[in-house]
C-alpha cells in the first residue's frame, strides 16, 4: 500500500469547493459533527446510565475524546515517521491527524441505544426471539447480519448508504476517513467461522469494495470479501481502546465504584519508578498544589493517556513495514510490552469484575434488552404484515428515510434495524411506554 492512493480524498459525490479554506479531511469532520447520527450520540449510554446529579460518558462525549486522542496519535506517528524518514511530508500526510480524527469521531455512530445491550438484545431477537422464525427466508450471508448485529458495521451503512429521499453515498465522506474506520475490513461470517465482529453488512460489500480500490488496499480473500487494513484504522482503534479502558475507570471513581486508592493504582501502575522518574516527580509537584480528589485522578487520567499515546505511536513506527504491506495482525495496544501490559490487562480484570458487573450497569443492560426486543418485535411484525389496521399505524411512525428500499425481506428487516438502532435511550424507552400504555 502506498500514502497517495491510502489518502484518496475521492467521495461518492463531486464537492468540492475550491474556495472552501477546510481541507477534505477537515470538511469530513465538519460534516460528522454537524450530523444528526452524531448529535444523537448525547443520548446514548457509553456504559453507565445517563447521568443525574453526576455526568458520566454518553456516546457523544467518548467520541469527541477518542477524536482527541486520535488526533495526537496520528500526528505524533506523522512526526516519528518523518523524523525516520519514512514518509515525507506532503499537503496530504499532514493531514493523518484530520482523517484519524473524522474517523473516530464517527466510529459509534451505528451503536444501538443501551450501549452493547443494545447490540445483543437486536441480535437475540432474530436468534431466539420471535425473529428466529424468519431464517428459512434468507439467504445465510443475510441472517449472519442479523443475528451478530454490529455497531461497526452499522456505521459504516449510516455512513454510506442511500437512505430513502436522501443523497447517495448517505455522508458523502472522502474514502480515505471511511476505510480508515472500518476496523474489520470484511462482512459477517456464519458462526461456524468464528469471526464475531465485522466491518460492513452485505448490503454495503460493493460499497467498500470500491473504497478499497481506490485507496489501494489489498483484497486477501476474494471469496469471503476479506480485505487488508487501512494503516490509519490502526490509530483509530488505539485511541479507542486507550480512551474507553481509562475513561470508564475515571467514571466508576466519580460514581463511588472504585475507591480514590485504587483509581491511583491503576492508573500509576503504568509509569515506571526508573523510566518515568521525571513524571512521576511533576505528579508529586502537582498534587502539593491540587489538594482536590476528582482534580488529581483527572490529572492522573490526562497523564496516562499521553504516556499510551507515546507508547502506542511507538509501536505503529516499529511495525511500520508489516503495516504498510498488511500483514500486521494485531493492534497497537496488545503489542504495548513489558509492565504497561500488566497495567492494562490490571484494568481491564477490574473492569470486567467491579465495573460491567455493577448492578446499575446489569440494570441498563436488562432495560435495554426488553425495551429493544420489544420493539423489534413490534416493527417486525408491522413490516412483514402492513396492511393489518394497528401495523399501518405503527408503520406511520417509521420515518420516510428509513422506509424500505424494495419489497425484499432483507431490506424490510434492515428498515426496521436501522429505525431501532438509531433511536436515543430516551426516545426508544418513550415509544416502548407509549405502545405499551404506561404512563
Amino acid at each position: 500500500m502506498n500514502w497517495d492512493q491510502l489518502l484518496s480524498a475521492k467521495r461518492y459525490t463531486s464537492t468540492t469547493r475550491p474556495e472552501d479554506i477546510r481541507s477534505q479531511f477537515q470538511r469530513d469532520y465538519d460534516r460528522i459533527v454537524f450530523s444528526s447520527p452524531f448529535r444523537r450520540l448525547q443520548n446514548k449510554t457509553q456504559v453507565f446510565p445517563l447521568p443525574g446529579s453526576i455526568f458520566v460518558h454518553n456516546r457523544l462525549t467518548h467520541s469527541l475524546e477518542v477524536a482527541s486522542v486520535g488526533r495526537s496519535l496520528a500526528n505524533t506517528v506523522t512526526g516519528k515517521l518523518r523524523k525516520l524518514q519514512k514518509i515525507e511530508i506532503t499537503d496530504s500526510m499532514a493531514e493523518l491527524g484530520s482523517i484519524v480524527a473524522a474517523a473516530c469521531l464517527a466510529h459509534d455512530l451505528g451503536n444501538p441505544p443501551f450501549g452493547h445491550s443494545g447490540e445483543q438484545a437486536i441480535s437475540n431477537y432474530f436468534r431466539e426471539g420471535n425473529g428466529s422464525n424468519l431464517k428459512h427466508h434468507l439467504e445465510e450471508s443475510n441472517w449472519s447480519d442479523l443475528v451478530s448485529f454490529e455497531g461497526n458495521a452499522n456505521a459504516f451503512r449510516i455512513l454510506t448508504h442511500q437512505f430513502h429521499g436522501r443523497r447517495k453515498g448517505g455522508f458523502a465522506l472522502t474514502y480515505a476517513t471511511l476505510a480508515s474506520l472500518v476496523k474489520y475490513p470484511y462482512p459477517s461470517f456464519p458462526e461456524e467461522k468464528g469471526k464475531k465482529k465485522y466491518g460492513f453488512f452485505n448490503s454495503e460489500i460493493n460499497t467498500f469494495a470500491e473504497i478499497a480500490a481506490s485507496c489501494g488496499i489489498p483484497c486477501i480473500d476474494i471469496q469471503n470479501h476479506v480485505y487488508a487494513r487501512h494503516p490509519l484504522v490502526y490509530l483509530v482503534e488505539a485511541a479507542d481502546d486507550i480512551s474507553y479502558l481509562i475513561m470508564d475507570i475515571e467514571d466508576a471513581h466519580k460514581l463511588g465504584i472504585l475507591s480514590t486508592v485504587e483509581t491511583e493504582e491503576l492508573m500509576l501502575a503504568f509509569f515506571n519508578e526508573t523510566i518515568h522518574a521525571e513524571a512521576l516527580s511533576y505528579k508529586e509537584k502537582v498534587y502539593q498544589e491540587v489538594t482536590d480528589t476528582n482534580e488529581r485522578i483527572a490529572f492522573l487520567r490526562a497523564t496516562t493517556i499521553g504516556l499510551l499515546i507515546h507508547e502506542a505511536s511507538q509501536v505503529f513506527v516499529s511495525h511500520y513495514d508489516q503495516i504498510m504491506q498488511g500483514s500486521f495482525g494485531s493492534s497497537l495496544v496488545k503489542e504495548l510490552g513489558g509492565h504497561y501490559q500488566e497495567a492494562l490487562d490490571r484494568c481491564r480484570r477490574l473492569s470486567v469484575e467491579k465495573i460491567y458487573q455493577h448492578p446499575s450497569v446489569v440494570k441498563i443492560e436488562l432495560t435495554g434488552f426488553n425495551v429493544l426486543g420489544a420493539l423489534m418485535d413490534e416493527f417486525t411484525e408491522a413490516t412483514l404484515h402492513p396492511h393489518k389496521s394497528y401495523n399501518s399505524k405503527l408503520l406511520s411512525l417509521l420515518p420516510e428515510q428509513f422506509k424500505p428500499s424494495d419489497g425484499k425481506l432483507y431490506s424490510r428487516l434492515q428498515s426496521v434495524v436501522d429505525f431501532v438502532s438509531g433511536m436515543t435511550d430516551l426516545y426508544a424507552m418513550k415509544l416502548y411506554k407509549d405502545l405499551r400504555g404506561i404512563n
